[in-house]
């Protein structure tokens, strides 16, 4: 016997699941949150359902907000079920499932008027997003791009803002003219500074329309950098089905995630916040040391594994980490050119902190996937791989493992398996990398010709010279042989 997810059936969701300890109708919106997806009901949501599990700050709860047609797939799926998610955490040992209620409701999905109005509540202290790395509008170096369509058209029109950051402005803007607090502007995605990004994109927005108000929101609004972290792969219907077959519950679109989870935040807001110091959140002054460390560590770990994976013909990222190529070949990677660049942490081993990855990584529960970990190379690797490899360039330090995670996804996008599978590409710059990648066969240069993307590693001759000779070596030997090469200490030249 089943149950459809929903207030009405709590009851019986209960006798499976952990369930809110606390009212829905208690629940008040603080927080508008954009970007309703998988990460942010398994990370921010959960906080904020445990801080409410205590009896505390239910003033706080989210309303989602979004643009694009993915989130108003979101916003019916989530509807039918009342705005519940379950969410199912497992490690090695364990597996358990939690209804989570903080969610009351989305607001209409491509509805400026709606989304600014909310915005201008003096209810809705915070906003917050998880809009993916590649949503923020910036180049290879971090800066923001104004001249980008879709913002520009929202600079000639912001009265009609069709983007995030042009609906941001417009709050802020109308919270402004009604002399209300503006809101703090959270980020919670994965990229290095994602605070100082996130206040970039808003200034550079709000610039091209008024650039006083510009000034005004750098004077009074507060956009604090953050850590987070939770492995969350996405939902497909082998999820779905396993929720209704593990634990009764029929959820449209339930979380599985792993255990672990950790945020680390700069305690900087305009308008109060909740009290997540409570429930596990850290707060510090500045984020900079767990960032570098999650961003170079695991990020990059994870950059570094898609590749040789894929061109493998692995699929599950568990099974990437079990195959010796490949965890020797992270090992290496991690331990000679990534973690020595990392700087110290308060409180943290870094190798303590790697062999934590490592078993995060070979947890074959959350069936992660090698295409989930591929995806977006074109925003990923400017932020998760390019930055060690120009740091150990510029302390005079070889790259030849960075270059070679470099040649692999070079030779990822040529468009084949090392058993000649085609692959499935999942990246905005896809057509460019392709046709580049095709030609750096013969001329191994042409991949590096993306200034957005390589910027300054581009321009070393050692980085040039180490990545030609990795990715001729992986077209003539394969990614097996080469892994080996790189092990052996044979693949420099």
């Amino acid at each position: 016997m089943t149950c459809k997810l929903s207030l009405a059936t709590l009851t019986d969701a209960a006798k499976t699941a952990e369930i809110p300890a606390y009212d829905r109708a208690s629940l008040t919106a603080g927080i508008v949150h954009f970007g309703v997806g998988n990460f942010h009901r398994a990370h921010q949501a959960i906080y904020l359902d445990d801080l409410f599990n205590q009896g505390k700050d239910h003033d706080w709860a989210i309303i989602g907000a979004g643009m694009l047609p993915s989130d108003a797939a979101m916003r019916e799926k989530l509807a039918a079920q009342d705005f519940l998610t379950t969410v199912v955490e497992q490690d090695n040992n364990k597996t358990a499932a939690r209804v989570t209620g903080p969610m009351v409701d989305i607001l209409p999905v491509g509805d400026s008027g709606a989304i600014v109005a909310k915005l201008s509540d003096p209810a809705i202290r915070i906003v917050s997003l998880t809009i993916t790395e590649g949503g923020y509008f910036i180049d290879a170096s971090g800066k923001f791009n104004p001249s980008h369509p879709a913002i520009a058209a929202d600079g000639k029109n912001p009265s009609e803002p069709k983007t995030v950051f042009g609906l941001i402005v417009a709050g802020l803007k109308a919270r402004k003219e009604k002399g209300i607090v503006p809101f703090t502007v959270m980020s919670c995605d994965n990229i290095p500074h994602n605070g100082a990004v996130t206040r970039n994109a808003v200034l550079g927005m709000a610039e091209l329309s008024d650039p006083a108000f510009a000034v005004w929101i750098k004077a009074n609004v507060a956009f604090p950098n953050a850590m987070v972290d939770r492995i969350t792969p996405a939902t497909g219907q082998r999820e779905i089905d396993l929720l209704t077959d593990t634990f009764g519950i029929e959820d449209n679109w339930p979380v599985y995630c792993e255990e672990f989870k950790q945020w680390v935040l700069e305690d900087k807001f305009t308008a109060g916040r909740p009290a997540l110091d409570k429930v596990g959140v850290t707060f510090v002054p500045d984020v900079t040391p767990y960032e570098h460390m999650k961003i170079r560590i695991l990020n990059g770990g994870h950059a570094a594994i898609a590749y040789p994976a894929a061109l493998m013909d692995i699929h599950f990222v568990h099974d990437a980490m079990e195959e010796p190529l490949i965890r020797a070949f992270l090992a290496k990677l991690e331990n000679d050119e990534i973690i020595p660049i990392v700087p110290p942490v308060p409180n943290t081993s870094l190798k303590d902190y790697f062999a934590l990855i490592e078993h995060r990584l070979l947890n074959p529960k959350i069936a992660d996937t090698i295409p989930r970990l591929a995806q977006d190379g074109s925003n990923r690797q400017p932020k998760f791989i390019l930055p060690s490899t120009l740091d150990n360039l510029r302390r005079g330090k070889d790259v030849v493992g960075l270059s070679l995670v470099s040649a692999l996804w070079c030779r990822y996008f040529a468009g084949t398996t090392d058993s000649g599978k085609e692959i499935v590409f999942n990246d905005a710059s896809a057509d460019r990398l392709h046709a580049a990648a095709l030609k750096a066969k013969d001329d191994p240069a042409a991949f590096l010709v993306f200034d957005d993307i390589f910027g300054e590693v581009s321009q070393s001759e050692l980085f040039r010279k180490r990545f030609a000779h990795a990715l001729k070596t992986l077209w003539e030997k394969g990614t097996r042989a080469t892994l080996q090469l790189y092990l052996d200490g044979k693949l420099a030249v």
